[in-house]
């Protein structure tokens, strides 16, 4: 099942089913994404239209919760080499995660509004929805949870991160609103979907131009399974709460990876092409975006049909 949300003035938007090709669309029964997860039954399709993910919200515009890990320790592991800190064997055992920003998401196409001078950076993340799941579940038990998977870009401010983690007390500012592909997919319908990873390409254009392309299967520590009970060690969690795998990141031939221009396969943020400059050269020179830059987030299947559709996201600068 592909499903999507629909502006129509209202905060949750009009949940819709769509075909596996995202070209046509009927209403879903459900009226919101929610009211599905929470039991509702999805209809037969009875009438067609075509669909336009361009009115799209992300597939729930809220949720109850919006946990974001960092399954691939590679990125973690730059980010510590970047400024001369040894990275705690514990990374490769016992996930990171926190926990963002849920009352509302941006839309897939909606501008990132900040300032130049806070480091606005995208990050291409999988992300999943989970039905309830109940405190100390086992991964097994949190792997049948999974009801959908879709893409995220948690978008970041890369400069204000520093002064917030050296309060000790987690992202705040530094973690705006993120936002998720028009359309989300049950792990049924995802040929790539193994073992709680999705294997694919995950596609990044930035200004029009191949940024990253890396395999959201490859370098995964975590799986989903595992980011889930590890929230929910502590917790139950609610149908419909996100979890998002953290920055999609691949090592090269044991190394810290190449952009594409160099023969890699590029990256999922610029912060991590700036610590890979900064490893080598001792200095980042790629900027962070700057107001009129534009991300593009998506992934393909093996015939070339898109999957989830494109995040589309362009920078404004706040007034």
């Amino acid at each position: 099942m592909k499903v999507a949300t629909l502006k129509n003035g209202e905060t949750d938007g009009a949940l819709v089913c769509l075909s596996h090709d995202l070209k046509q669309m009927w209403p879903a029964g459900p009226r919101t994404f929610q009211a599905l997860l929470d039991g509702s039954q999805a209809a037969q399709p009875d009438a067609y239209g075509p669909f336009n993910e361009a009115v799209c919200h992300s597939p729930l515009p809220r949720a109850y919760q919006f946990l974001d890990g960092s399954a691939y320790v590679n990125h973690v592991e730059l980010v510590r080499k970047a400024r001369g800190a040894e990275m705690p064997q514990s990374f490769w055992t016992d996930p990171l995660m926190y926990q963002g920003g849920s009352d509302g998401f941006l839309a897939p196409t909606e501008p990132i509004i900040g300032d130049p001078d806070w480091g606005i950076d995208f990050e291409g993340e999988i992300a999943v929805i989970t039905g309830p799941v109940r405190m100390g579940a086992t991964r097994e038990e949190a792997l049948e949870a999974i009801r959908f998977v879709m893409l995220c870009n948690d978008v970041s401010l890369r400069n204000l991160i520093p002064g917030e983690l050296a309060k000790g007390f987690g992202f705040v500012q530094s973690k705006p609103a993120c936002a998720f592909s028009p359309v989300a997919v049950t792990p049924d319908a995802l040929p790539g979907w193994k073992d709680g990873k999705l294997h694919g390409i995950l596609r990044i254009d930035l200004n029009g131009a191949p940024f990253g392309r890396v395999d959201a299967g490859v370098d995964m520590t975590f799986d989903f399974g595992q980011l889930i009970a590890h929230a929910a060690k502590t917790r139950h969690l609610a149908a419909g709460t996100i979890i998002g795998s953290g920055t999609v990141s691949n090592r090269l031939d044991g190394g810290p990876g190449k952009t594409i221009a160099d023969g890699g396969a590029g990256y999922a943020c610029i912060a991590e092409q700036r610590m890979v400059e900064t490893i080598l050269d001792g200095t980042p020179r790629t900027p962070f975006m700057q107001p009129g830059d534009r991300v593009q987030i998506w992934m393909e299947d093996a015939e070339g049909q898109n999957i989830f559709g494109t995040i589309d996201q362009t920078v404004k600068a706040i007034s």
